[in-house]
């Protein structure tokens, strides 16, 4: 199966977050795809940990590394599309970018922020739930 994974998924395998294991148990078999910005946002998300002092630079890079091997194939957005679902919904650009790659590809999306997947569900893709 493929799934389209939001920064959140990556960021929880990467930090050992306590929804690791049912993350990699749910996409082991799977085949992750991303919107093209996803390594930008984990780089954001790595040094926000860091300034607010959950990081240090050693974790941050670590944590950059561990990011580097979990295969996914990075798909470039449209931000025409991106930007209408945005604006439609009131969310962020960057959430926008992974709803529209799901829509585009017609396929299941992975998120734990609750707004996407609000979102999504009133977009009518399929949704992959981490409980």
């Amino acid at each position: 199966m493929k799934i389209i994974t939001d920064t959140n998924i990556h960021l929880a395998v990467i930090l050992n977050e306590p929804e690791r294991s049912t993350i990699i148990d749910l996409t082991s078999e799977s085949e992750l795809i991303a919107p093209e910005v996803l390594p930008f946002e984990i780089g954001n998300a790595l040094t926000s940990l860091f300034r607010r002092g959950l990081l240090d630079k050693q974790r941050v890079l670590q944590a950059w590394e561990y990011s580097q091997l979990i295969p996914v194939d990075l798909r470039t957005v449209d931000f025409v599309h991106a930007l209408e679902i945005a604006t439609r919904f009131h969310i962020y650009a960057y959430d926008a970018y992974f709803l529209a790659c799901a829509l585009s590809l017609r396929l299941p999306l992975m998120t734990m922020d609750k707004k996407m997947l609000a979102v999504a569900k009133e977009l009518a893709i399929p949704v992959v739930e981490v409980s």
